[in-house]
């Protein structure tokens, strides 16, 4: 099988012996254990594809002293007893999948060329590395104030996913570093046409930080942080009026 369309038909889930082969070379280079949760929904189009591409993800991992190093957990919203997890996660949509407790999330299916950006992001935190420059270091782990990145992608597109790993760095290492001050969301556009259409996207990787958007493409990591450290303090929009005359004129 070299891949089937889902239903809504802006994706293509690959779960062939290839793609299986593929990812289970790529995942033996894990060191510890990582933890994915799936939330999901009875009523919902895609999550049973997320479910089964997250699925093959802890069924290819790699095992040590006896033990899968990636783990599933999957919570149902239909579920009473995972709504406290939905609430301590702060997911509202599904299908969402979850590292570092919610710190990274992707809000719909990390499909198709979000593939490559999800197993880099599961790597580095296998292996403790957000690969970050030591002055990106610095600053997050002294932000002031909580910041959100929304990254708004699409599955065919070859640099989101470059993106979506730098703005999962920041928050992996804020979160390493004990600050837990920064939530990167992945955005898949198609399945959440409202928030890309809440910041007049057109065109994809486009990054919002608390809400103002912020870049059109794949930022350096020196001009990312500047923006981040600047929405900690509660100066972005201060910083994109000064940088791009508006938030619209990019």
């Amino acid at each position: 099988m070299r891949g089937r369309m889902s239903a809504r038909k802006y994706y293509t889930l690959d779960l062939s012996e290839d793609f299986r082969r593929d990812l289970r070379e790529t995942l033996e280079d894990m060191i510890d254990p990582v933890e994915i949760n799936v939330f999901i929904d009875d009523n919902c189009e895609t999550c049973e594809d997320t479910v089964a591409l997250i699925k093959a993800f802890e069924e290819e991992a790699p095992v040590r002293d006896g033990k899968k190093l990636i783990t599933v957990k999957i919570y149902n919203k239909s579920n009473p007893s995972h709504q406290d997890e939905f609430k301590r996660q702060r997911v509202e949509r599904v299908p969402t999948v979850t590292l570092i407790e919610g710190y990274i999330k992707y809000t719909g299916i990390p499909a198709e060329e979000e593939i490559r950006g999800f197993v880099e992001t599961l790597l580095r935190i296998s292996e403790g590395d957000s690969g970050l420059e030591d002055s990106t270091k610095a600053i997050l782990a002294n932000l002031r104030k909580e910041v959100y990145i929304e990254t708004i992608v699409t599955p065919a597109c070859p640099y989101c996913p470059y993106a979506v790993l730098l703005a999962n760095m920041f928050a992996y290492e804020a979160y390493k570093q004990g600050s837990k001050k920064v939530i990167s969301d992945t955005v898949e556009a198609y399945e959440n046409p409202d928030i890309a259409d809440s910041y007049g996207v057109h065109s994809v990787p486009a990054i919002a930080i608390n809400k103002i958007l912020a870049f059109i493409g794949v930022p350096y990591e020196e001009d990312f942080i500047r923006y981040v450290k600047a929405a900690s303090e509660g100066k972005l929009e201060e910083l994109v009026l000064k940088e791009y005359g508006d938030a619209t004129s990019f």
